[in-house]
């Protein structure tokens, strides 16, 4: 009973400091990092252990594939050049600056535990920035960065560490091995990852939410489950099977499913947020007590690792930034569809912006306490506790002062989501009335005048809303021409998945007014 009392305590408190990150527009994984850190020396706290290979699990499948359900292919080939650079020579020189830096200050540790430290601290997680980000309406170029880079580095970051620990654990990993691990590990995955959303498809297709909400579920921890237990990247499979599954030719769950669908996803993933904040807070009592002389040195290392962490992703955006601002100016700035041209501005947002979270402390907690002979891992203790400084620093000390930093520099967004979505919602409509042209009911002359005051006041931003018809069967028809005609859309490229997502939305609350 007093697991439960606590459950339902951490749950509360967790709710209590989102919405106080809401009213002080901060981001609220901030305050759940502080909050772990606090509960870690509160008296008679529980002591509560998780399986490390269930970390990663748990807490990132369902918050991969809830990122990747949402993620515009169309923006990540707008922004690969800058997106690449991020997820591959961002996490390798974070990777390797805090691997030196850490056998240089413990030359004892072996380098491939250096490098698994490395590889835990250098991935970003994108949902403390996007929480500041959605308040200010920065460029779309650069949110559309940040969120392909926190989409993507996961996947990089955690093969680097997978190999780390692979080398670690048996101590005979080579090139020669190296190779072909790699190429299973990548390409097998991809492949995989598109097989599974073909073949698990039909089986959203069920009338009745919970069940389907419990099957996406199980499916996503099967999946992962599945890939990882063959050598495959349980992360980098379920990016590509939840991308594959956005974009199947039609989507098998009615307006009536996806709403509540997506609100427990949402639920989920802010549910797994605080309880990984949670668990790996309570590791921080006990750890402090087995280093006994070493707490202040390792603490020290973990604070040298924080600034090192900051400093190689200051250092490569602005380089790279930098770089591509010289080849603009000398062949000139031809994107394929209008955005804001790469600024120094822009690029200092970016780098201020790597905030790291769920990510990098469930990867740490997924280290194994033992190796194959049974010894104990080398500086596990150590990988923990920097897991957790590296997070709760940057997500106080960049996480506080991004939205000053942004507001500083002035920058803004010229809305090209909005542009897109009055142009979707007005395409939509057309097409909503053409379904319908020819039929001289009541229901249809209602329908007609409808959707045509929708057009007119689609020049503003206002969101219309579709009053009841008497006849739903007519209004439902509309809607599914309305629906196909915005899918052509995103599938032409025309509008973005941003701009898909939200009329998406507004046809789905219609359609519900229908009773289905």
């Amino acid at each position: 009973m007093e697991t439960f009392e606590w459950i339902i305590a951490l749950l509360f408190g967790a709710a209590l400091l989102s919405t106080l990150a809401r009213r002080l527009n901060a981001p609220y994984p901030t305050f759940l990092a502080i909050g772990g850190a606090a509960l870690a020396f509160v008296p008679n706290s529980p002591e509560w252990t998780l399986d490390p290979h269930l970390a990663l699990t748990l807490f990132v499948a369902p918050v991969l594939v809830d990122a990747a359900y949402d993620a515009s292919l169309r923006d990540l080939r707008d922004n690969w050049a800058p997106v690449a650079g991020l997820v591959i020579a961002a996490v390798v020189a974070t990777t390797a600056a805090v691997a030196v830096l850490v056998k240089l200050i413990l030359p004892d540790m072996p380098w491939p535990v250096a490098i698994a430290l490395g590889a835990v601290v250098a991935p970003p997680d994108a949902a403390a920035a996007s929480a500041i980000i959605r308040q200010i309406g920065l460029p779309h170029r650069i949110v559309k960065i940040l969120e392909g880079e926190s989409l993507l580095n996961d996947a990089s970051a955690l093969l680097i560490y997978r190999l780390a620990i692979l080398a670690a654990a048996q101590g005979d990993l080579t090139v020669t091995t190296f190779a072909p691990i790699f190429a299973l590990t990548v390409f097998g995955s991809v492949v995989a990852g598109y097989a599974f959303a073909r073949l698990t498809s039909p089986l959203g297709r069920t009338g009745d939410a919970p069940t389907a909400i419990i099957i996406q579920f199980a499916t996503t921890f099967g999946i992962w489950i599945l890939a990882e237990a063959v050598g495959l990247s349980g992360i980098l499979t379920l990016v590509v099977y939840a991308m594959t599954v956005a974009r199947l030719p039609r989507s098998p769950l009615p307006a009536r499913m996806r709403v509540p669908v997506f609100a427990v996803w949402e639920t989920a993933v802010f549910v797994l947020n605080a309880f990984a904040f949670v668990l790996i807070g309570l590791q921080l009592r006990p750890i402090w007590e087995r280093l006994g002389d070493l707490a202040y040195d390792y603490a020290l290392v973990a604070f040298a690792v924080l600034v090192v962490v900051i400093f190689a992703r200051f250092v490569w955006v602005m380089a790279f930034n930098k770089a591509l601002r010289v080849r603009i100016d000398r062949r000139g700035f031809n994107p394929p569809r209008p955005m804001a041209r790469p600024t120094r501005a822009g690029a200092v947002v970016i780098s201020w912006a790597g905030m790291r979270g769920i990510v990098t402390l469930a990867a740490a907690f997924a280290v194994p306490e033992t190796l194959q002979d049974g010894s104990p891992f080398p500086y596990r203790d150590l990988i923990l506790l920097t897991a957790f400084v590296v997070t709760l620093g940057t997500l106080t000390l960049q996480g506080l002062t991004l939205k000053p930093l942004i507001v500083k520099l002035g920058l803004s967004d010229d809305d090209p989501v909005g542009r897109e979505t009055r142009l979707a919602r007005a395409e939509a409509y057309r097409a909503a009335l053409a379904a319908i042209e020819g039929d001289d009911s009541l229901a249809a002359k209602l329908l007609r005048k409808e959707y045509g005051a929708a057009i007119e006041l689609n020049a503003g931003s206002e969101r219309t809303e579709l009053a009841d018809a008497q006849n739903h069967a007519l209004r439902r028809k509309a809607l599914n021409a309305a629906r196909e005609k915005t899918i052509e859309l995103r599938r032409a490229s025309v509008i973005g998945d941003d701009a898909f997502h939200l009329i998406e939305e507004e046809l789905d609350w219609a359609e519900l007014a229908t009773g289905r």
